[in-house]
């Protein structure tokens, strides 16, 4: 699972990057996502916290090797890819396909990863 394990470092990366952005400079972040909505401060910095743990959790699950959680890792960003995707539809908002292209893009790393790993070991036995 060295593959599927190593795409997880995208994920972390970008929950990391983004929660802390996000805490400390919530507007520059909203713009460089290309949001046209106004946020405010209070909620993209709530935002940023619950990404923050997130991707504490990321770093936790490649560090120790987790691999019962990598298929998690996926479903978890399949669901977050479709409630963008709806988010998208009701608001017309950039910001959701700026999201949609940073998690779409981590989900599809990390699948296209864990079938290669998969089959590898398959192809072990």
């Amino acid at each position: 699972m060295r593959r599927t394990r190593l795409s997880l470092y995208y994920l972390a990366a970008y929950l990391l990057g983004a929660g802390i952005a996000l805490i400390f400079a919530p507007s520059l972040a909203l713009t460089l996502l290309f949001t046209s909505g106004h946020y405010g401060d209070v909620m993209p910095r709530l935002l940023g916290v619950v990404l923050l743990a997130l991707g504490i959790v990321i770093v936790q699950i490649i560090r120790h090797q987790v691999e019962v959680l990598y298929t998690t890792t996926l479903i978890v960003r399949t669901l977050i890819v479709a409630v963008l995707t709806g988010l998208l539809i009701y608001s017309r908002d950039p910001l959701f396909i700026s999201l949609l292209v940073v998690v779409g893009f981590g989900m599809v790393l990390t699948g296209a990863s864990y079938w290669r790993d998969r089959r590898a070991a398959a192809a072990a036995r």
